[in-house]
């Protein structure tokens, strides 16, 4: 599944940069980039003869698996797959809404899962710790968790976009905003099987930036999908930030409303989330401290 690819000319001309484009993977129909790697983990783990699955997620994982697997069971209603997710109490009001919709059973189906014996496709839990509960339903052989941060399965959604930047002539650079570094770390595996080597910025926040070694006092921020802070890809991170030249930002509060008015400038009738205007505030960022982009740059919008 293709998403659009924006040439913002106009930017940067204003940014004084040679190109920049902008992966719209908010776009995705699966809602974000995690659209690129959830389903193929559900497909393999299916084919291996999974029918049940667990997730913890901060919204944008839980809803890609959500839409696939029902997107999956319409093609396949005698052999239907299970999902249940596990989410904190802080998750985002609107990616809440939508989890909750996608999660509703009809009265109809209710009744024909209680003669038949079925569970549902979907069932949400809200707790204050969903890694440890998903951890544990797995380990109970409830359901097969679909964790990205340390399962190499997921590196491999990654590939097809790595190859939709690719067509990019002359492309420098590539800023992600990142949590588990997943993207990053697939994307560049799939560049360097492409024998090109385009800097990666991994871009995170004041609230989470475990792939940078710079101290700063934790503080909340906008972008509030950037949660993992166990960082179980820093080793693969650390690797390809040093082969690739580029480096770890973290990105504060007035950085982000900075990059999204400079973002409105330019295209006013849309309104991306905090946590895709990352890679842009993370442009501007180094702009600021004297980079200097021979190339094109790619600022990755990864979803709300």
């Amino acid at each position: 599944m293709i998403t659009p690819l924006v040439n913002a000319e106009n930017l940067a001309k204003k940014l004084n940069i040679p190109a920049l484009y902008f992966k719209r993977e908010d776009l995705h129909p699966y809602g974000s980039h995690k659209g690129r790697s959830i389903p193929k983990m559900i497909e393999k783990y299916a084919l291996e003869g999974w029918n049940d699955f667990v997730i913890s997620s901060s919204g944008n994982a839980a809803l890609a698996a959500s839409l696939y697997i029902k997107e999956y069971n319409l093609q396949n209603p005698q052999n239907k797959l299970r999902l249940k997710i596990y989410i904190g109490y802080g998750i985002d009001k609107e990616k809440m809404t939508k989890l909750l919709q996608l999660a509703k059973t009809g009265i109809a189906e209710k009744i024909k899962n209680f003669f038949l014996f079925q569970k549902p496709e979907i069932k949400i839990h809200q707790t204050s710790n969903p890694k440890q509960n998903a951890f544990l339903c797995e380990k109970s052989g409830k359901g097969k968790n679909l964790r990205q941060s340390t399962d190499d399965n997921a590196l491999l959604g990654y590939a097809d976009l790595a190859h939709e930047l690719a067509v990019i002539k002359n492309l420098s650079a590539i800023f992600i905003p990142t949590s588990s570094g997943t993207t990053a770390q697939g994307i560049f595996e799939e560049f360097n099987k492409l024998k090109s080597n385009p800097k990666i910025y991994v871009v995170q926040t004041t609230a989470c930036h475990a792939f940078s070694d710079q101290i700063i006092s934790d503080e909340p921020s906008f972008a509030k999908a950037i949660v993992d802070k166990t960082a179980k890809r820093k080793t693969q991170i650390t690797e390809l930030l040093r082969l690739s030249g580029g480096k770890a930002l973290i990105i504060n509060n007035s950085e982000l409303l900075e990059a999204e008015k400079t973002y409105h400038s330019h295209f006013p009738n849309e309104k991306p989330s905090y946590n895709s205007l990352l890679s842009l505030a993370g442009l501007q960022q180094e702009l600021k401290n004297g980079a200097i982009f021979p190339g094109a740059v790619v600022c990755l919008f990864t979803g709300k």
